[in-house]
């Protein structure tokens, strides 16, 4: 059956790709004045070397099915990231995937999270929903207690769009980042449904989604250093990774390894709330 939520999402993709450029920026020269934003079709057609009619099927969500080698010539002409070459590839090659999302944590990430002390460490599922997370992250992110029985699942994404990210110095760099994360993710799932219902939530409930999602950008989860400023604690440095178990890449752990000026404070404060609650 023919996916047309992503040769919709396919199409979008593109024109957003090719308004981004310049004739300058791929070396060709422009003459007289232009009416369209970015590249023309045929331009793109023309360095991808393909047929204008046949790039213009494909931007236009028809049923075309590239090849490996014309999407890679694509992605040259249009000056894709590795992280937009391989979206591409999945928006026009979908892979059929599982749509029952497994949602069991294997014991030893389980128990890793939990014996990770001062470093908070969470893991989530397919739709970025929270399912477990420790001390150390109740702490930094403000959660609730993993223990206690939560009315709703948190969603990472809504709890840093609606909750937790505004408050954030720098937010909108992050918000960036994130939103394109989670498109990459729903590149995977274009007619699922559950996706389907977060991104209309988003859209209606976040005005820096509303501004950012049209925009097609696209990330791969990667490490990276984080600085934060809480005024409980100060200034506060991380490493975070993301790792994501062979036998269920629907699973992400996020681990923020805290520095060691910044892991003693957090240390300090887990004792301090651990001898109040007794």
């Amino acid at each position: 059956m023919e996916n047309v939520s992503s040769k919709i999402s396919l199409g979008e993709f593109l024109r957003t790709r090719r308004e981004r450029l310049t004739p300058e920026d791929v070396g060709l020269k422009s003459y007289g004045r232009r009416r369209i934003t970015g590249l023309r079709r045929e331009e793109v057609a023309q360095l991808a070397h393909i047929g204008t009619s046949w790039y213009t099927s494909l931007e236009q969500g028809r049923s075309v099915n590239p090849s490996e080698e014309v999407l890679n010539n694509i992605a040259r002409a249009l000056r894709l990231t590795e992280d937009e070459r391989q979206h591409l590839h999945l928006l026009a090659r979908p892979v059929q995937q599982d749509r029952e999302a497994d949602m069991h944590i294997p014991a030893g990430i389980e128990r890793m999270i939990q014996v990770l002390g001062p470093h908070p460490a969470f893991v989530l599922g397919r739709y970025w929903d929270m399912l477990m997370w420790n001390q150390a992250a109740e702490l930094v992110f403000r959660l609730p207690s993993c223990a206690d029985a939560v009315p709703e699942r948190i969603n990472w994404v809504r709890y840093l769009l609606t909750g937790l990210g505004p408050s954030v110095e720098g937010w909108g760099t992050g918000a960036k980042v994130l939103i394109a994360q989670f498109r990459a993710d729903y590149a995977r799932f274009p007619d699922d449904a559950r996706f389907k219902q977060l991104i209309e939530e988003f859209m209606q409930n976040s005005q820096i989604f509303r501004e950012i999602w049209p925009l097609h950008e696209v990330q791969a989860i990667a490490d990276h250093h984080k600085q934060r400023y809480d005024p409980r604690f100060g200034e506060m440095e991380f490493e975070h990774v993301t790792l994501q178990p062979p036998g269920n890449p629907d699973l992400k752990v996020m681990i923020y390894t805290a520095s060691t000026e910044t892991s003693e404070r957090l240390q300090r404060m887990l004792e301090t709330l651990g001898a109040k609650a007794k």
